[in-house]
Order: structure tokens, then C-alpha cells, then sequence
């Protein structure tokens, strides 16, 4: 359904906010939490050896650095760079899994980077260096660039073990291509979905980034079209963040021929219509799947989660993370190891775990984490949400909440009533807005902003 928000509205709503695949969210954390309080967490959960859990592997190096990029890429020199740094993560691994022993792994995640930029050789050492150390089971997904794939690459990595599969597309049109640094031709993508099909994964996904330069609604029009004729299972729509003062390759692009907000606005707005409309179900913030998916049907059944991988079925409480950037979640604390490739390999190296900043949640923390993710996975959050070491109604909590809130019911973003908030048809446009009401830690202003903006 077509919601009217007039460009006043945008402007008032238009603010830096984070995507809350966790909270508190990584600016909040400390380096005071280092290499020693993680070792505690990991002692924690081997305490409790009943405990599933989530891994992620964060596999940096691409062909090429994309003009957009926000992720934690870095370009190899040598085939060589690649092996040394699958040596550091061994010895990571090896690390963590001695502490935990093996455990039983719920979903585990290559996120990078391009991870399919590896030859099939360190495709399978990779697979293996995870598979001889945790039981792997359930969702078992890759990122692939299909412009780095050989032609029987999905064939290979379904072989290896991976049943999930997804990939960027970002816009299909050649001038926004170029713009962006990113040449990849329809029949690559369409050759690379057609071959992860035969390849019989369980799953196909794609993604696309909206606000990126040159989009206009005929063009991104097109590439919607185009994309719902791949017939993905599921979509995620992203939308683009132009912070070069932290992502010094973004400085390639014009921000002149960026959208202006309420041009934005309009390019998601049409995203959301355009693939309802062909039949996916709008999960959250940004994805959307078939309505036999998983993902949906976690929805309808209120058991949906929300982690550093985006949406998910699968209800780990902790999730284990190896490589450069990777931010794990163990026993209440957060982790994040160093961002650049070398400070990784040099703490390693020298016998350390590569921690650089985390945190341990406090009881409001917990709170307010639970009231987050509530609210960003089933867009209503029950006054009386069971909180473990909490009987009292969130309202009575959260102190300012209800003030807070107001003003986002007048605008009709929210309902409120005596038993519950729930998030209207209009609201679900600014479910980050809804959510930082919540936060404790938020902080927005400054030329710089952290977060990317809300619209």
C-alpha cells in the first residue's frame, strides 16, 4: 500500500541512525575490552557446552575496490596474500576451538570481501579449516561476486558443503555501474544464478543498493524488473551510505549526482511496492522473501532474529567470528577484531587473539536489546516483553520512553495503547527512528556522522 509522506516529514525523520544488527552498536564499545575479557566470554560459553552457535568468516580480499563499498575489503598482491592470511585464520581458529572444543554450529556465514575471489583450492582449505574444528549444520551461506566466479564455481561450493548463496547486483544499469566502479554485465549475474540453480542450492539471493548515483526511478524501475525475472528466493535492498571521510574510495563518486532525499526515498518506496507487488513478503527493514520462505514464515510466527548477519531463522544466542573486522557476540559481550589485514596477522602472529574493542552488556543493555531487536524483527513491541531478570512493563523501565515516543505517534509513524506499540503501514518506512528511541547510546550529531542516514 502507497503511504504519502510529504518531503517536511523526510526532512524531519532524515537523521544519522544506526541498523541495529546489534546493540549497544559498535561506536558505544570500548578498547578498554580487549583479548582477556573475550577469553572470559569464550569460558563462559564452554561452560555451557549446550549452547548452539553462529560463525562467521570475514574473507577481505577482492579484485577490485568498488567506489561504494562500505565493507572491510582489501585487494591482494599475490595468491600468496591469501594463503598467509588462511594461516592466520587457522591459527585463530584453532585458538577459539581449543578454548570451546567442538560445538555444534546453527548457521555459519562468508562475508567479506569477496570470499568467492579464492581459488577452489583455498575455497575448500577455508570450508575444512572451519568443518575440522565445529559441527556444521543447518543454513551453511556464502557472499559471491559473480564476476569472480569460474564457470563451475556454485557447483563446487554446493559440493563443499554450502546450501545458501547470494549476490550483489546493485543496479543493472551501465551508467550507475560505472559510476560506482562496478562493471558487471547482466549475463554474468544471469549466468552465475542460472548455474547456482543446477547447482540445486537450497536458496538463491540477490541484493541491491538504492540511492546510488544516476538512479532514478526508470532506471532502478529496470533493474527491479529485471532482478524479480531472476526469481531470487530472497532480496535484500540496501540502502547506499556515502561516508567518505571513513571509506576514502567513495571519494570517486560525485556526490552531485547522488539522489536528493526525497528522490530516495522514492527509489525505496518503489522497491518496497514493486516487490510486494511481485509476490515477496517485506521483512523488517530491508529484505524480502517468497512467501514459503523461511524467512517469512519466521516472520508470521513471530521467531524471527536479527544479528550481524541481517535477519535469520536460526535462534543461536552466540555467534562466533573469525578474520579481520569480525565482530563475534558471546555470553552478553561484543567483539571486534582489527579492521586492517596486517593488524590482524600481527597479533596473531605474536600468540595474541586479534581483539581491539568490545563490551560487556549491562542489565539495561540486555534490556533494551531485547526491546530492539523485538521491535526490528515483528515491527510491535508488547509492554509486557519477557526479559530474563525483569517483571516489570518495559515502559516502566526504559525511563522517557513514552516521551520519546509521542511525537512519533503524531506524525503516525507508531500506535500506542496500553498493551502494546506497533509499528503503522507508514512506519515500517522509519523503523530505525522507531528503534532509536531506545537507545541509550545514540549520538547523531557532528559533521561526521557515524551512522548512515534514516532515509
Amino acid at each position: 500500500m502507497r503511504v504519502h509522506v510529504s518531503n517536511e516529514m523526510l526532512e524531519r525523520m532524515d537523521r544519522p541512525g544506526p541498523r541495529y544488527t546489534s546493540y549497544p552498536t559498535v561506536p558505544a564499545w570500548t578498547t578498554e575490552f580487549g583479548e582477556a575479557q573475550w577469553r572470559e566470554a569464550l569460558e563462559d560459553l564452554k561452560s555451557q557446552p549446550d549452547r548452539d552457535v553462529s560463525l562467521y568468516m570475514h574473507l577481505p580480499y577482492c579484485v577490485k575496490r568498488c567506489h561504494y563499498c562500505g565493507c572491510n575489503a582489501a585487494i591482494p598482491d599475490s595468491k600468496g596474500d591469501i594463503d598467509r592470511y588462511l594461516d592466520h585464520l587457522e591459527r585463530e581458529l584453532d585458538v577459539v576451538a581449543g578454548l570451546l572444543g567442538r560445538r555444534q554450529v546453527v548457521q555459519m556465514h562468508w562475508g567479506g570481501g569477496t570470499p568467492n575471489y579464492q581459488s577452489n583450492e583455498q575455497l575448500r582449505r577455508t570450508y575444512e579449516l572451519a568443518a575440522d574444528r565445529f559441527d556444521l549444520v543447518g543454513e551453511i551461506s556464502i557472499e559471491c561476486d559473480p564476476r569472480a566466479a569460474k564457470p563451475d564455481q556454485p557447483h563446487f561450493l554446493r559440493e563443499l558443503g554450502f546450501n545458501r548463496i547470494s549476490m550483489g547486483v546493485q543496479d543493472f544499469d551501465l551508467t550507475v555501474q560505472k559510476a560506482i566502479g562496478r562493471r558487471q554485465p547482466e549475463k554474468v549475474t544471469q549466468r552465475f544464478v542460472d548455474s547456482s540453480r543446477a547447482a540445486a542450492f537450497e536458496s538463491v539471493n540477490l541484493d541491491l543498493v538504492y540511492g546510488l548515483p544516476h538512479q532514478t526511478p526508470e532506471v532502478f524501475g529496470e533493474s527491479l524488473r529485471k532482478v524479480i525475472d531472476l526469481s531470487p528466493d530472497r532480496l535484500a535492498v540496501f540502502g547506499y551510505a556515502h561516508v567518505p571521510w571513513s571509506k576514502p574510495n567513495q571519494d570517486a563518486i560525485d556526490p552531485a549526482q547522488l539522489p536528493s532525499g526525497p528522490e530516495r526515498f522514492a527509489l525505496y518506496q518503489q522497491a518496497v511496492e514493486t516487490l510486494t507487488e511481485a509476490g515477496y513478503v517485506w521483512i523488517g527493514l530491508d529484505h524480502f522473501a517468497r512467501k514459503d520462505d523461511e524467512l517469512a514464515v519466521a516472520l508470521s510466527e513471530k521467531r524471527l532474529h536479527r544479528n550481524f548477519m541481517g535477519y535469520s531463522t536460526r535462534p543461536a544466542m552466540d555467534m562466533l567470528a573469525f578474520g579481520n573486522s569480525a565482530i563475534g557476540d558471546v555470553c552478553d559481550r561484543f567483539a571486534q577484531n582489527a579492521t586492517l589485514v596486517g593488524g590482524y596477522e600481527e597479533a596473531l602472529a605474536a600468540g595474541r587473539l586479534p581483539v581491539v574493542k568490545g563490551m560487556r552488556l549491562s542489565d539495561d543493555d540486555r534490556l533494551r536489546r531485547s526491546v530492539i531487536l523485538h521491535l526490528m524483527c515483528n515491527l510491535e513491541l508488547p509492554w509486557n516483553l519477557t526479559v530474563s531478570g525483569y517483571g516489570q512493563r518495559v515502559e516502566e523501565l526504559i525511563p522517557g520512553v513514552m516521551e520519546g515516543l509521542a511525537p512519533l505517534a503524531v506524525e503516525g509513524l507508531i500506535t500506542l495503547d496500553e498493551d502494546s506499540l506497533k509499528v503503522t503501514d507508514l512506519g515500517r518506512y522509519f523503523l530505525r527512528n522507531v528503534a532509536m528511541v531506545f537507545d541509550a547510546y545514540l549520538q547523531t550529531g557532528g559533521d561526521k556522522p557515524l551512522y548512515s542516514r534514516t532515509v
